[in-house]
């Protein structure tokens, strides 16, 4: 859309040659995805490098295709020149020379894309029936007794299924239930034959198988009817169809699908020489097992051996051990007696510690009476002592006595004691407090020196 959009927008631009092819290429692309287109092959080259160039024609038209190596070789078939095909293919230009061709990815023979549409029908509707439910399937017994294989006895398939059993398990039987694996009717033959071998019931498992082919051939793998007789046989189905790549209706209904027929003869039974080695394995391990065991046996014959003693033995040893026991209960009774004695003696000197001395004491309480009487004394005799220093020294405290030596005490009239000539006038009362009694004076002069001598007495 880009392109296009592009392209109207610059119609007067001029492009070249190699930009129109491109744009022309592109737009081809975008308009014409992948279709499939039928026609004739014609003039069909193979080129060394793998890349298949032919044309693909109708009665009206023809165009040229190319088919690269790396789709090609995916292909099963060879095309050949005259014969109708479908391909899947895609419009293009080759720019180089401007033509047009169709690149081919796949292509296959005219008709089978019907075949295909039928294919897949039928696989979805049996998936839905459960026929391809891996619950469904039987497994395949480890050591068939016998095996049973459905095929043409003249196929190819056969011989390689037949020397895959004998080269791997030469010495189990095989049956050969023979029916045509294509054609014409090898439907029917095909269903009768696995009802015949089921109803039989002499094989623990089936292979079913053909060798490679076109779908046309392998069809009758592909038809509802083999498909219901697969899910309703008893013993397990082995499906070996066409190559690795081809996958039939058979294929997924059977219990076990191999890629090829000899892979089938393979997971029908196991490999001679693979469970000789095995059993070689497991014999030399159940040898070194019993080996062991019997090693291990003997080991615990000489334990046991050495722990068996003779009964004179065990008798003298039993002996000693009482022996030793009767020395343990002596000495432990000496023991006993000897701590009893420690205690004993101990108490004794317990008791002896604890029992008073009356003497001693008398004579400690007559000591102890002399020592607090003589304490008593000086005691009191310290205290009168101190009791007359302490007399001594009020006394000399005491205001009588200063009295007594002269001195006396003067108040104002308010009783206050006289301590400085500040404290009255002249004129002042005063009273005087004497040694003997007091007496009421009038200050007739003062003054702030004290008088060293007293004024002289007037008699």
């Amino acid at each position: 859309m880009n392109i296009l959009s592009t392209s109207s927008q610059n119609t007067r631009a001029i492009l070249s040659v190699s930009e129109l092819n491109y744009f022309a290429k592109l737009l081809l692309e975008q308009a014409m995805p992948l279709r499939w287109i039928s026609g004739e092959i014609s003039n069909l080259k193979r080129y060394s490098s793998g890349h298949w160039y032919f044309s693909l024609k109708d009665e009206n038209a023809q165009v040229r295709c190319v088919m690269f190596r790396h789709k090609n070789r995916l292909l099963d078939w060879q095309p050949v020149d005259g014969i109708q095909v479908e391909v899947n293919a895609l419009a293009t230009i080759y720019e180089p020379r401007g033509d047009f061709q169709l690149g081919v990815e796949n292509i296959r023979r005219a008709g089978l894309g019907t075949l295909f549409e039928a294919y897949e029908r039928l696989k979805v509707k049996l998936d839905k029936a459960g026929l391809f439910d891996p619950a469904q399937k039987k497994p395949l017994p480890a050591h068939p007794k016998q095996i049973g294989i459905i095929t043409s006895p003249s196929a190819a398939a056969l011989h390689d299924v037949l020397s895959t059993l004998k080269h791997r398990m030469p010495a189990i039987p095989v049956i050969i239930y023979p029916t045509p694996v294509q054609g014409e009717g090898a439907t029917t033959k095909i269903v009768k034959t696995i009802h015949l071998a089921d109803k039989r019931d002499e094989c623990d498992t089936l292979i079913l198988c053909r060798g490679g082919g076109s779908i046309e051939d392998l069809w009758a793998f592909n038809e509802e009817a083999v498909a219901h007789a697969i899910a309703a046989c008893t013993i397990p189905v082995i499906s070996g169809i066409g190559h690795e790549t081809d996958f039939t209706i058979a294929d997924f209904v059977a219990d076990v699908r191999a890629t090829t027929p000899t892979g089938a003869a393979q997971l029908a039974c196991q490999d001679t020489q693979t469970l000789l080695r095995h059993i070689n394995t497991q014999g030399n391990q159940i040898q070194q097992n019993i080996r062991r065991y019997i090693e291990r046996l003997m080991q615990q014959t000489d334990t046991l051996t050495h722990r068996l003693l003779h009964p004179g033995e065990r008798i003298k040893n039993q002996f000693i051990q009482l022996q030793h026991l009767q020395e343990r209960l002596a000495n432990c009774w000496s023991h006993t007696i000897e701590a009893q004695h420690w205690k004993l003696d101990k108490m004794n000197q317990r008791i002896v510690s604890t029992t008073p001395n009356i003497s001693l004491l008398k004579q400690k309480q007559h000591e102890l009476a002399l020592r607090v009487t003589r304490a008593f004394n000086n005691h009191t005799e310290t205290a009168n002592t101190l009791l007359q220093h302490q007399q001594a020294h009020l006394q000399h405290l005491n205001p009588h006595a200063v009295l007594a030596r002269g001195y006396s005490i003067s108040y104002t009239a308010d009783g206050v004691v006289l301590r400085s000539n500040d404290q009255i006038k002249v004129g002042d009362n005063i009273q005087v407090t004497l040694a003997k009694g007091w007496c009421d004076a009038s200050v007739s002069k003062k003054g702030k020196k004290i008088r060293k001598n007293p004024p002289a007495s007037q008699d």
